[in-house]
């Protein structure tokens, strides 16, 4: 069984590789925002009872797909890859968006989780260089789940943000704020945890970019004191854009209703 696994999810070494921005990466992009567009338009009039279901079905899915990859990682890696562990922004908020659907207390950080995933997830989708690194078949285990992943994550942020009855408020950013430092003292502690606890195993961690930046431009003294302020203005800046958007689509919704 393990040959059998292994042989079926291990990554493809080939001549045709996955690249950020070639074909096969477009052709990724093109079904997700696609298969969006048609969830979207699909559940548009639907009672927004459908409309909920069908969101904690896809979050559901989400984390179904996250904790699945645990158990199929030794067959497709040979080992667990820590570096999946939630201490990132796409893999924590996969799990505080799929909670919130189910614990009173965090339900109330339902929409500022599901932007702060849809944030985290999009980039991803856009730019998943971590993937590129790898040298590996367009058709790979390690590609397919990653951009399935990040995918299924994205639809999760914009159909809470438009089918969800809390509407997005200005005033109420303070919430994201406040996530995004809570993530980054998380991926601070999760970073320092693993990097010197670890014994024999060297694999250098650098969740949520918060000890490097992901280019490895800055020198490393310098990025550990910057990176997490500088992390926490960017994700922020990117919040602000995802509100900007979202005001921007109601103003042009109103003109044409």
């Amino acid at each position: 069984m393990y040959k059998v696994l292994n042989e079926l999810l291990s990554d493809k070494k080939t001549d045709t590789i996955f690249k950020c921005f070639g074909i096969w990466h477009i052709i990724y992009m093109l079904i997700t925002f696609g298969i969006i567009i048609s969830v979207i338009l699909l559940l548009k009039n639907k009672k927004y009872e459908t409309k909920q279901k069908a969101t904690n079905i896809v979050i559901g899915i989400g984390f179904g797909l996250y904790i699945l990859d645990f158990f199929l990682m030794p067959f497709a890696y040979g080992e667990i890859d820590l570096e999946k562990l939630p201490f990132h922004i796409c893999t924590s908020m996969c799990v505080l968006c799929f909670i919130s659907n189910h614990n009173k207390f965090l339900s109330k950080f339902k929409v500022p989780l599901a932007v702060l995933g849809l944030v985290g997830n999009i980039i991803y989708v856009i730019y998943p260089a971590g993937i590129g690194w790898y040298q590996i078949h367009p058709l790979s285990y390690r590609v397919v789940q990653t951009l399935m992943f990040h995918g299924i994550m994205t639809l999760y942020g914009i159909m809470v943000l438009t089918f969800d009855k809390e509407r997005l408020n200005i005033k109420k950013c303070y919430k994201e704020l406040i996530i995004i430092i809570l993530l980054t003292l998380w991926a601070l502690l999760g970073n320092t945890l693993y990097n010197y606890n670890l014994g024999e195993y060297r694999h250098m961690f650098n969740w949520f970019f918060v000890i490097q930046d992901p280019f490895y431009i800055l020198p490393s003294e310098i990025a550990r004191i910057i990176m997490p302020f500088l992390m926490i203005i960017t994700i922020f800046i990117s919040v602000m854009i995802v509100y900007g958007v979202y005001y921007l689509i109601r103003i042009f919704h109103k003109k044409n209703a």
